[in-house]
């Protein structure tokens, strides 16, 4: 069909839209996917994990349902990936981020999010990849290598969900899940130039087990990786809701396209802070974010910069968000040697050094240590939250670096200093982990490109369950500072 040629870089509205009319079918669309997929992914390494086959499986009922006239679920027929984390579908891989253990291991539970997909009838076509328990912000690891970004393929994609935010950006896919814990889906979507949104806590469940309670340490969320602002709000639609299987989950209105479908920010009041008073960020990221803050002022709202009034140092800051992570990882850890399986004794190579410093760490403090970082990020949220009790968003750079160059031993890691700072290579460089002490709903938005033609991401913060602010800010963005241009670099882009 002679639309095919035209299909890559188009939106999963747009492609529902011809899907519907029967201008293209899910056949005709996924049989497209693969091929850009097979062309394109080699030099990228986004996807690491490629379930053709059932797609195609899919696919074929998904026309069938159109033969029928059958009642069409939301994204019926769109091509999805989903992360190689803790991130499951039945009878495909799940290596945890590339731990060379698991290698061959096969799920037999659907996570949330393939789950809700595949019954709004998107077709899942593979898993992207992800750094070893998604324990840094950059995306490698020994299984399968660095994710490769696709402005600049000698730099990372960002992580953790670093392959969905390359493929995204390539056009292989409109939609991939990230899933956020210390910054997952912004970091990534800001280093790809692409949208990645951060629901608040609880709006899309979360199924742990055996420990139910583990994604409040920090807060846990999963979400959607697009091209599109609209693309977010339908996926948060068919994502979102609550689900007794998670006992953080809440009730809502899910219906986030009739929301944003009017974006009006006039007489908004919007906070403005340039590194939370704590993060040194590299001067052009703060220029590239600054010059923008005036489409939102062009829009009508008034945009103030603040000090948000934390006391503690970056250094301290990453070390919190290090601690706290901690609990599920051993938990993890337990499990599997309860089955059997001791990966820090049988498979300790597996699993970065900075990896079993923070679990050893994390294993000799005390309850009163607990308790102590408990309070620590309650005086964050309070910070946060006084801002936002005056301001109706809060906007920040996402990261206060550039993308960094791969490295070849499966362990890139971000800058060890910025501005002439030191600060932790891991996750020191996002002023993303903040938001994960908090469950404020947050996004990354393209701000604009460095000079290097690398892209530069601006972060938005929310209210507490105000999701659609966040929606609606980023659209009336995206209205007046478009950046669907920007994606030709990646088109053009060598494939070797």
């Amino acid at each position: 069909m002679s639309l095919l040629v035209n299909l890559k870089y188009l939106s999963a509205t747009e492609l529902i839209s011809l899907i519907k009319n029967k201008d293209i079918s899910p056949v005709e669309l996924i049989e497209h996917t693969i091929k850009l997929i097979e062309e394109r992914n080699p030099s990228l390494n986004a996807l690491i994990y490629l379930g053709f086959d059932d797609a195609r499986k899919e696919a074929k009922k998904a026309e069938q349902l159109i033969m029928k006239k059958d009642v069409l679920g939301p994204l019926h027929g769109v091509p999805v990936g989903i992360k190689d984390l803790f991130d499951f579908k039945p009878g495909w891989i799940t290596t945890f981020g590339g731990v060379r253990a698991f290698k061959k291991n096969i799920s037999n539970n659907y996570c949330v999010f393939a789950e809700r997909i595949e019954k709004s009838g998107g077709i899942i076509i593979g898993k992207t990849n992800s750094p070893v328990m998604g324990f840094r912000g950059t995306c490698d690891n020994y299984l399968f290598g660095p994710t490769r970004n696709p402005f600049n393929t000698n730099k990372n994609s960002g992580g953790s969900s670093g392959g969905s935010a390359a493929a995204v950006a390539d056009g292989m896919l409109p939609i991939a899940e990230g899933t956020d814990a210390g910054g997952s889906i912004r970091i990534p979507s800001a280093w790809c130039g692409v949208y990645g949104l951060k629901p608040s806590f609880g709006l899309i469940p979360y199924i742990s087990r055996p420990n139910a309670f583990s994604a409040g340490t920090p807060f846990v969320s999963e979400g959607p990786i697009t091209r599109t602002v609209d693309d977010a709000a339908l996926a948060l639609s068919a994502l979102s809701g609550y689900d007794t299987r998670d006992p953080n989950s809440i009730r809502c209105k899910n219906n986030f396209v009739d929301r944003i479908s009017n974006p009006n920010i006039k007489n908004w009041k919007i906070a403005y802070s340039p590194n939370f008073g704590v993060f040194p960020v590299e001067k052009e990221i703060i220029d590239v974010v600054e010059k923008g803050l005036k489409y939102f002022e062009d829009a009508g709202a008034t945009v103030e910069k603040l000090n948000v009034g934390i006391k503690y140092n970056q250094n301290e800051l990453s070390d919190l968000w290090c601690r706290l992570i901690m609990p599920g990882c051993l938990s993890f850890h337990n499990n599997m040697k309860k089955n059997g399986l001791d990966l820090l004794e049988e498979h300790k190579d597996d699993f970065p050094q900075e990896y079993h410093y923070w679990l050893n760490k994390y294993s000799k403090m005390k309850v009163v240590d607990h308790y102590k970082d408990q309070e620590m990020r309650t005086e964050i949220y309070d910070n946060i939250q006084k801002v936002l009790d005056e301001y109706k968003l809060l906007i920040t750079p996402t990261l206060a670096c550039m993308p960094v160059n791969n490295k070849n031993n499966g362990n890139t890691v971000g800058p060890t200093e910025i501005n002439g700072e030191i600060i932790d290579p891991l996750i020191g460089w996002c002023l993303t982990y903040l938001i994960n002490f908090t469950g404020h709903p947050a996004a990354s938005i393209p701000a604009g490109l460095s000079k290097n033609n690398l892209p530069i991401g601006m972060q938005i913060i929310g209210r507490r369950f105000e999701d659609s602010d966040v929606l609606i800010a980023s659209k009336i963005f995206e209205t007046l500072n478009p950046w669907k241009d920007t994606y030709k670099i990646c088109e053009n882009r060598k494939l070797n």
